[in-house]
């Protein structure tokens, strides 16, 4: 059967990828968030899986926003970088796992997840820089197959965090039921704290973002019990891109260990974290 052997939560913010792809990972105002991401490179690099799920949003670069689906899934042999505006990002476009990925649909529409299906898809910032926080140099190819599973978080009614954590305990079982040997990394994106727009703009909430970096680990269920409105209240408006991290977290089994953690204020006007946890607890790091 597949097993997840590690789930990696981080920030999404397009200028984290604007720095590394312009050389600037080492100004003084990006030095220490870079630096912060060495330790889960450096463990990620040893602990590559056969494929990758990253649960994402877009942002209106591969889906019209006439057209939002709650959850989605793709199914493509490979997904094209999007051109967001400024031309593509200098990184490479990335190759899927159509058997895993359709797999994942019937098992999760079994599960009572009506997922909207992708067989083309253009994927953003959302989705790249994830990538580029895991895989600083990917070369040619990122270093694995990849499965885009798609959250709407910008739409009104956003799906709650508990329907969240309730679709990565079905996304961990779903993965286990699938027949072949694999290994999978499951990716929670987005946050953390942070609002763009309205008479709140900048706001950025570190006790509230502390809290959830430790609950994420210990106490899942404590943050699915959030409504809507109190993580927005706690988070800011684009804050509740948090429910991602709810998904991987819910994919991973109940006692986990934290490989690493780190927080950084601000990346642009957000605050940017990443939690890195193997999935593993009983075999040694």
């Amino acid at each position: 059967m597949a097993e997840v052997i590690w789930g990696l939560a981080t920030s999404h913010v397009p200028s984290i990828g604007a720095a590394m792809d312009r050389g600037k990972t080492e100004d003084p105002s990006w030095k220490a968030l870079f630096d912060g991401y060495a330790p889960a490179r450096e463990w990620l690099a040893e602990h590559t899986p056969d494929v990758a799920i990253v649960v994402y949003n877009d942002h209106a670069n591969g889906i019209d926003l006439d057209f939002v689906p709650t959850f989605g899934l793709g199914t493509a042999e490979r997904y094209e970088v999007a051109d967001e505006g400024f031309g593509r990002r200098p990184v490479p476009d990335v190759i899927g796992h159509p058997e895993l990925s359709l797999h994942l649909v019937k098992e999760l529409i079994d599960e009572g997840f009506d997922l909207t299906v992708f067989q083309e898809l253009d994927v953003d910032h959302g989705f790249t820089v994830p990538l580029s926080v895991w895989t600083p140099d990917p070369g040619e190819a990122w270093p694995c197959p990849v499965i885009p599973l798609l959250v709407n978080v910008i739409q009104y009614p956003q799906p709650t965090a508990a329907r969240c954590y309730a679709l990565g305990q079905a996304l961990g079982r779903a993965i286990r039921s699938f027949p072949g040997d694999l290994t999978v990394g499951v990716l929670g994106t987005g946050g953390m704290s942070h609002q763009l727009a309205g008479t709140r703009a900048g706001f950025i909430n570190p006790e509230f973002d502390h809290m959830w970096m430790d609950a994420i680990e210990k106490d899942p269920a404590k943050l699915a019990a959030l409504s809507r409105e109190e993580l927005i209240a706690q988070a800011g408006s684009e804050g509740i891109e948090l429910i991602m991290w709810l998904i991987m977290r819910g994919a991973m089994n109940e006692q986990i260990r934290k490989v690493h953690s780190d927080y950084f204020v601000p990346a642009s006007n957000t605050a940017a974290g990443i939690a890195l946890f193997d999935n593993r607890v009983s075999q040694p790091a």
